[in-house]
């Protein structure tokens, strides 16, 4: 016997897969919340972040995916702040390092007007949004079949490599130097806020 789909089913289908969100409006969804907790968090503190060396913008972002991986791994979570909101915090945190290092604040005056803050902010995760578009296009999307957990291993990995290259002074002989890891570093914890929201 036959069997066929009813109509109303398949048209449910196609519905579901027409309105399927591509990975550049989930990455524009996911930045978009990241940019107003980032907003709301300098409403409330001002632009006292400034003050953060880069390096010690990177390890509040390796204390914030040695949290996850701990959690992760144990499967415990005794403070209560959910991993999600860790990822964020890495995308904000990376991107405060981004603008850093591309324009080094006054040490007598760290205090940036937020216009300047929010335009530096939406240049550098543009660019980041490209970088990921180019390496996407190399690699089919095969991240959408990766674990949540080897992204963090992944972010892990690349704050080694920045922890290595700040002791150094910032010199490298032949790999790209902390922009771009920090770059890798987001779009890494977006990858992994998508799949938390799928």
């Amino acid at each position: 016997m036959k069997y066929t789909l009813p109509v109303n089913k398949i048209q449910s289908d196609l519905n579901i897969f027409v309105e399927m969100p591509t990975t550049s409006e989930q990455y524009d969804a996911v930045i978009s919340t990241c940019k107003e907790v980032f907003e709301k968090k300098n409403t409330d503190y001002g632009p006292s972040w400034r003050l953060f060396r880069p390096s010690s913008l990177t390890d509040q972002i390796y204390i914030k995916a040695q949290r996850i991986r701990n959690i992760e791994q144990s499967g415990q979570n005794h403070v209560g702040d959910d991993v999600i909101g860790e990822f964020m915090g890495i995308v904000n945190y990376s991107l405060m390092a981004l603008i850093q290092v591309a324009h080094p604040h006054n040490e007598s005056d760290p205090m940036t007007p937020s216009s300047d803050i929010n335009q530096w902010y939406e240049q550098l995760i543009e660019d980041t949004k490209n970088l990921m578009v180019l390496k996407n296009s190399d690699y089919s999307e095969v991240w959408r079949e990766m674990r949540i957990s080897s992204f963090t291993d992944m972010i892990l990995v690349k704050l080694s490599r920045i922890k290595q290259i700040e002791d150094n002074k910032g010199k490298t002989t032949i790999s790209e130097g902390v922009e771009g890891n920090y770059q890798d570093i987001i779009n890494y914890a977006i990858f992994a806020l998508i799949r938390f929201n799928e």
